[in-house]
């Protein structure tokens, strides 16, 4: 072919692929974008709901927890409260003795 008609026929082809390519390129780049966002949003929910099961176990070690610290201090109070009675017994039975 003559080098004359081959340059404006490519130029065509180029022309013609870049008219009819980049939209179907952004179309495609559109899809995998909104893929990827529905992905994260259902990724996003699992977390939310992992999240609030994580919220309600510290909230219900923690009531726990009171609860073993609330039995730690009776059993201190009374603890002490026998040792003072031990002493008076012992402070008596000194006198007595």
């Amino acid at each position: 072919m003559n080098e004359d008609i081959i340059i404006p026929i490519a130029g065509m082809i180029t022309g013609v692929v870049m008219v009819l390519g980049i939209p179907l390129v952004l179309v495609q780049a559109r899809k995998l974008w909104m893929r990827d966002s529905a992905s994260r949003s259902s990724h996003s929910e699992f977390s939310d709901h992992r999240l609030e099961r994580i919220e309600q176990a510290i909230d219900a070690v923690a009531v726990e927890v009171e609860r073993i610290a609330e039995g730690q201090r009776y059993v201190t109070k009374l603890l002490a409260d026998r040792g003072q009675e031990r002493v008076a017994a012992a402070s008596q039975s000194r006198r007595e003795g």
